[in-house]
Protein backbone atom coordinates (compact mmCIF):
# COMPACT_ATOMS: atom_id res chain seq x y z
CA UNK A 1 0.00 0.00 0.00
CA UNK A 2 1.07 3.60 -0.56
CA UNK A 3 -0.58 6.70 0.84
CA UNK A 4 -0.74 10.30 -0.25
CA UNK A 5 1.20 12.64 2.04
CA UNK A 6 0.98 16.36 2.69
CA UNK A 7 3.83 16.32 5.20
CA UNK A 8 7.19 17.92 4.30
CA UNK A 9 6.07 18.39 0.70
CA UNK A 10 8.35 20.55 -1.37
CA UNK A 11 7.46 23.22 -3.89
CA UNK A 12 7.21 22.27 -7.54
CA UNK A 13 10.05 23.48 -9.75
CA UNK A 14 10.67 24.39 -13.38
CA UNK A 15 13.51 25.98 -15.34
CA UNK A 16 14.02 29.73 -15.68
CA UNK A 17 14.72 29.79 -19.42
CA UNK A 18 15.06 27.52 -22.45
CA UNK A 19 18.05 25.23 -23.03
CA UNK A 20 18.99 23.01 -25.97
CA UNK A 21 20.87 19.71 -26.30
CA UNK A 22 21.73 18.39 -29.77
CA UNK A 23 23.15 15.07 -30.92
CA UNK A 24 22.03 11.90 -32.66
CA UNK A 25 19.89 8.99 -31.60
CA UNK A 26 21.89 5.91 -30.65
CA UNK A 27 19.32 3.56 -32.19
CA UNK A 28 18.24 5.49 -35.29
CA UNK A 29 21.45 7.40 -36.01
CA UNK A 30 19.33 10.46 -36.89
CA UNK A 31 20.34 13.97 -35.83
CA UNK A 32 18.02 15.47 -33.21
CA UNK A 33 17.70 18.69 -31.22
CA UNK A 34 15.99 18.71 -27.83
CA UNK A 35 14.84 22.02 -26.35
CA UNK A 36 13.83 22.23 -22.69
CA UNK A 37 11.21 24.92 -22.01
CA UNK A 38 9.72 26.21 -18.73
CA UNK A 39 6.20 25.02 -17.88
CA UNK A 40 3.42 26.07 -15.52
CA UNK A 41 2.63 24.30 -12.25
CA UNK A 42 1.04 20.85 -12.54
CA UNK A 43 2.11 20.51 -16.19
CA UNK A 44 4.48 17.67 -15.40
CA UNK A 45 7.05 16.57 -17.95
CA UNK A 46 5.70 16.71 -21.50
CA UNK A 47 7.47 15.80 -24.73
CA UNK A 48 6.36 17.83 -27.78
CA UNK A 49 7.02 16.59 -31.32
CA UNK A 50 7.60 19.88 -33.15
CA UNK A 51 8.39 17.94 -36.35
CA UNK A 52 4.82 16.59 -36.56
CA UNK A 53 1.69 18.42 -37.62
CA UNK A 54 -0.10 20.02 -34.70
CA UNK A 55 2.89 19.54 -32.36
CA UNK A 56 1.41 16.53 -30.54
CA UNK A 57 2.13 16.33 -26.81
CA UNK A 58 3.17 13.19 -24.94
CA UNK A 59 3.00 13.39 -21.17
CA UNK A 60 5.66 11.40 -19.33
CA UNK A 61 3.40 9.02 -17.45
CA UNK A 62 3.46 5.27 -17.07
CA UNK A 63 0.13 4.88 -18.90
CA UNK A 64 1.89 6.13 -22.06
CA UNK A 65 4.75 3.67 -21.86
CA UNK A 66 5.39 1.71 -25.06
CA UNK A 67 7.12 -1.66 -24.90
CA UNK A 68 10.47 -1.37 -26.70
CA UNK A 69 13.71 -3.28 -26.27
CA UNK A 70 16.43 -1.93 -23.95
CA UNK A 71 14.96 1.57 -23.63
CA UNK A 72 11.95 3.52 -22.38
CA UNK A 73 9.58 4.85 -25.02
CA UNK A 74 6.25 6.68 -24.79
CA UNK A 75 3.24 6.97 -27.10
CA UNK A 76 0.16 9.19 -27.01
CA UNK A 77 -2.15 8.80 -29.96
CA UNK A 78 0.03 8.36 -33.04
CA UNK A 79 3.00 10.29 -31.63
CA UNK A 80 5.97 8.57 -30.01
CA UNK A 81 9.24 9.45 -28.32
CA UNK A 82 12.04 6.97 -27.67
CA UNK A 83 14.93 6.48 -25.28
CA UNK A 84 13.58 9.06 -22.86
CA UNK A 85 14.97 7.50 -19.66
CA UNK A 86 18.12 9.64 -19.45
CA UNK A 87 16.17 12.86 -20.07
CA UNK A 88 13.63 11.87 -17.42
CA UNK A 89 16.40 10.91 -15.01
CA UNK A 90 18.04 14.32 -15.39
CA UNK A 91 14.75 16.13 -14.73
CA UNK A 92 13.73 13.89 -11.81
CA UNK A 93 17.21 13.80 -10.33
CA UNK A 94 17.34 17.61 -10.24
CA UNK A 95 13.73 17.76 -8.97
CA UNK A 96 12.43 19.63 -12.01
CA UNK A 97 8.73 18.78 -12.06
CA UNK A 98 7.30 20.93 -14.84
CA UNK A 99 9.06 21.15 -18.19
CA UNK A 100 8.32 20.81 -21.89
CA UNK A 101 10.85 18.89 -24.00
CA UNK A 102 10.46 19.92 -27.66
CA UNK A 103 12.10 17.53 -30.12
CA UNK A 104 12.38 17.29 -33.91
CA UNK A 105 12.76 13.49 -34.03
CA UNK A 106 11.27 10.58 -32.11
CA UNK A 107 14.52 9.51 -30.43
CA UNK A 108 16.33 11.62 -27.83
CA UNK A 109 19.98 12.54 -28.43
CA UNK A 110 22.24 9.83 -27.01
CA UNK A 111 25.16 12.21 -26.36
CA UNK A 112 27.67 10.33 -24.17
CA UNK A 113 25.18 7.72 -22.97
CA UNK A 114 24.63 9.43 -19.60
CA UNK A 115 22.36 12.14 -18.21
CA UNK A 116 25.21 14.63 -17.86
CA UNK A 117 24.56 16.71 -21.03
CA UNK A 118 20.92 17.16 -20.00
CA UNK A 119 21.87 18.03 -16.41
CA UNK A 120 24.37 20.61 -17.65
CA UNK A 121 21.80 22.25 -19.95
CA UNK A 122 19.11 22.33 -17.26
CA UNK A 123 21.44 23.82 -14.66
CA UNK A 124 22.59 26.46 -17.15
CA UNK A 125 18.94 27.35 -17.72
CA UNK A 126 18.44 27.75 -13.97
CA UNK A 127 15.95 26.00 -11.69
CA UNK A 128 13.21 28.01 -9.97
CA UNK A 129 10.50 27.17 -7.39
CA UNK A 130 6.82 27.53 -8.21
CA UNK A 131 3.72 28.33 -6.20
CA UNK A 132 2.36 24.80 -5.76
CA UNK A 133 3.37 21.68 -3.85
CA UNK A 134 4.76 18.53 -5.42
CA UNK A 135 2.62 15.40 -4.85
CA UNK A 136 4.26 12.65 -2.78
CA UNK A 137 3.41 9.05 -2.12
CA UNK A 138 4.76 7.30 0.94
CA UNK A 139 5.30 3.55 0.71
CA UNK A 140 3.57 1.81 3.60
CA UNK A 141 3.95 -1.89 2.74
CA UNK A 142 6.41 -4.13 0.93
CA UNK A 143 5.78 -4.65 -2.78
CA UNK A 144 7.96 -7.13 -4.70
CA UNK A 145 7.70 -7.97 -8.40
CA UNK A 146 9.61 -10.39 -10.62
CA UNK A 147 11.21 -13.76 -9.95
CA UNK A 148 14.55 -15.19 -8.86
CA UNK A 149 16.14 -14.15 -12.18
CA UNK A 150 15.25 -10.46 -11.80
CA UNK A 151 13.15 -8.55 -9.31
CA UNK A 152 12.39 -5.14 -7.86
CA UNK A 153 11.11 -4.37 -4.38
CA UNK A 154 9.68 -1.28 -2.70
CA UNK A 155 9.31 -0.90 1.06
CA UNK A 156 8.81 1.91 3.59
CA UNK A 157 11.75 4.02 4.68
CA UNK A 158 12.13 6.02 7.90
CA UNK A 159 13.46 9.19 6.24
CA UNK A 160 11.80 11.60 3.83
CA UNK A 161 14.49 10.85 1.23
CA UNK A 162 14.04 7.94 -1.19
CA UNK A 163 16.76 5.28 -1.04
CA UNK A 164 17.65 3.30 -4.16
CA UNK A 165 19.81 0.16 -4.32
CA UNK A 166 20.73 -1.97 -7.32
CA UNK A 167 22.42 -5.37 -7.60
CA UNK A 168 24.02 -5.93 -11.01
CA UNK A 169 25.04 -9.51 -11.80
CA UNK A 170 26.65 -10.51 -15.08
CA UNK A 171 28.42 -13.42 -13.42
CA UNK A 172 31.99 -13.66 -12.19
CA UNK A 173 33.29 -14.75 -15.60
CA UNK A 174 32.00 -11.57 -17.27
CA UNK A 175 34.19 -8.46 -17.62
CA UNK A 176 31.34 -6.53 -15.98
CA UNK A 177 30.93 -8.96 -13.10
CA UNK A 178 28.84 -8.24 -10.02
CA UNK A 179 28.30 -4.76 -8.62
CA UNK A 180 26.06 -3.19 -5.97
CA UNK A 181 25.39 0.48 -5.30
CA UNK A 182 23.03 2.35 -2.98
CA UNK A 183 22.13 6.02 -2.90
CA UNK A 184 19.92 8.32 -0.82
CA UNK A 185 18.53 10.30 -3.74
CA UNK A 186 18.83 14.09 -3.63
CA UNK A 187 19.69 16.55 -6.40
CA UNK A 188 23.21 16.78 -4.99
CA UNK A 189 23.79 13.01 -4.80
CA UNK A 190 22.23 12.47 -8.23
CA UNK A 191 24.51 15.07 -9.78
CA UNK A 192 27.70 13.73 -8.20
CA UNK A 193 27.04 9.95 -8.10
CA UNK A 194 24.74 9.02 -11.00
CA UNK A 195 24.39 11.72 -13.67
CA UNK A 196 27.73 11.01 -15.37
CA UNK A 197 27.30 7.23 -15.58
CA UNK A 198 26.95 5.88 -19.11
CA UNK A 199 25.09 3.20 -21.02
CA UNK A 200 27.02 -0.07 -21.23
CA UNK A 201 26.83 -3.38 -23.05
CA UNK A 202 28.88 -6.40 -24.02
CA UNK A 203 30.62 -6.36 -27.40
CA UNK A 204 28.56 -9.36 -28.45
CA UNK A 205 25.39 -7.34 -27.79
CA UNK A 206 26.75 -4.33 -29.69
CA UNK A 207 27.73 -6.50 -32.66
CA UNK A 208 24.26 -8.08 -32.78
CA UNK A 209 22.51 -4.70 -32.68
CA UNK A 210 24.63 -3.29 -35.49
CA UNK A 211 23.98 -6.42 -37.53
CA UNK A 212 20.28 -5.55 -37.26
CA UNK A 213 20.97 -2.09 -38.69
CA UNK A 214 20.81 -0.34 -35.32
CA UNK A 215 23.36 1.91 -33.68
CA UNK A 216 25.61 2.18 -36.71
CA UNK A 217 26.82 5.69 -35.82
CA UNK A 218 27.73 4.62 -32.28
CA UNK A 219 31.28 3.63 -31.40
CA UNK A 220 32.95 2.37 -28.23
CA UNK A 221 33.91 6.00 -27.54
CA UNK A 222 30.22 6.96 -27.24
CA UNK A 223 29.35 4.49 -24.49
CA UNK A 224 30.88 1.62 -22.52
CA UNK A 225 31.46 -1.55 -24.56
CA UNK A 226 33.02 -4.52 -22.78
CA UNK A 227 34.94 -7.15 -24.72
CA UNK A 228 36.30 -10.42 -23.39
CA UNK A 229 39.34 -8.64 -21.92
CA UNK A 230 37.50 -5.62 -20.52
CA UNK A 231 36.45 -2.12 -21.59
CA UNK A 232 37.17 -1.23 -25.23
CA UNK A 233 38.61 2.16 -26.26
CA UNK A 234 37.26 4.05 -23.26
CA UNK A 235 37.75 4.68 -19.54
CA UNK A 236 35.28 4.31 -16.70
CA UNK A 237 34.29 7.32 -14.63
CA UNK A 238 33.71 5.09 -11.59
CA UNK A 239 34.94 1.52 -10.98
CA UNK A 240 31.25 0.57 -10.61
CA UNK A 241 29.90 2.86 -13.35
CA UNK A 242 27.72 0.09 -14.78
CA UNK A 243 25.59 -0.46 -11.69
CA UNK A 244 25.35 3.30 -11.16
CA UNK A 245 23.97 3.62 -14.68
CA UNK A 246 21.33 1.01 -13.88
CA UNK A 247 20.24 3.21 -10.96
CA UNK A 248 20.18 6.19 -13.32
CA UNK A 249 17.71 4.23 -15.45
CA UNK A 250 15.64 3.44 -12.36
CA UNK A 251 15.41 7.16 -11.53
CA UNK A 252 14.19 7.87 -15.06
CA UNK A 253 11.62 5.09 -15.02
CA UNK A 254 10.27 6.05 -11.58
CA UNK A 255 9.68 9.55 -12.94
CA UNK A 256 6.73 8.06 -14.86
CA UNK A 257 4.86 8.05 -11.52
CA UNK A 258 4.50 11.88 -11.81
CA UNK A 259 5.10 12.24 -8.08
CA UNK A 260 7.83 11.77 -5.49
CA UNK A 261 7.87 8.13 -4.35
CA UNK A 262 9.23 8.02 -0.80
CA UNK A 263 10.55 4.61 0.19
CA UNK A 264 13.41 2.16 -0.23
CA UNK A 265 13.55 0.57 -3.67
CA UNK A 266 15.89 -2.36 -4.27
CA UNK A 267 16.41 -4.02 -7.63
CA UNK A 268 18.22 -7.16 -8.79
CA UNK A 269 18.89 -7.33 -12.53
CA UNK A 270 15.75 -5.29 -13.13
CA UNK A 271 15.14 -3.51 -16.43
CA UNK A 272 12.81 -0.88 -17.84
CA UNK A 273 9.81 -3.22 -18.05
CA UNK A 274 9.99 -4.32 -14.43
CA UNK A 275 10.70 -0.78 -13.23
CA UNK A 276 7.54 0.41 -15.00
CA UNK A 277 5.50 -2.45 -13.54
CA UNK A 278 6.49 -1.28 -10.07
CA UNK A 279 5.30 2.24 -10.85
CA UNK A 280 1.98 0.89 -12.16
CA UNK A 281 1.51 -1.27 -9.06
CA UNK A 282 2.27 1.53 -6.60
CA UNK A 283 0.00 4.02 -8.34
CA UNK A 284 -2.85 1.48 -8.51
CA UNK A 285 -2.59 0.88 -4.78
CA UNK A 286 -2.68 4.59 -4.05
CA UNK A 287 -5.79 4.96 -6.20
CA UNK A 288 -7.42 2.09 -4.31
CA UNK A 289 -6.76 3.85 -0.99
CA UNK A 290 -8.13 7.13 -2.35
CA UNK A 291 -11.33 5.50 -3.64
CA UNK A 292 -11.84 3.62 -0.33
CA UNK A 293 -11.56 6.87 1.65
CA UNK A 294 -14.05 8.60 -0.64
CA UNK A 295 -16.61 5.83 -0.22
CA UNK A 296 -16.13 5.46 3.55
Amino acid sequence: MTRLSMHTMRKQRTIARCATVAGFGFWSGRDVALEFRPAEVDTGIVFVRRDLEGHPRIAARVAHRLETSRRTSLRCGAAEVEMVEHVLAALAGLQIDNCEAWVDEAEMPGCDGSALPFVAALETAGIVPQGALRPRRLLCDVVRLGDEESWIEARPVASATPVLRYHLDYGLASPIGRQTFEIALTPESFRSELATCRTFMLKSEADWLQAQGLGRRVTARDLLVFGRDGLIDNQQRFPDECVRHKLLDVVGDLALAECDLIGRITAYRSGHRLNARLVQTLLAQTETVRQWRQSA
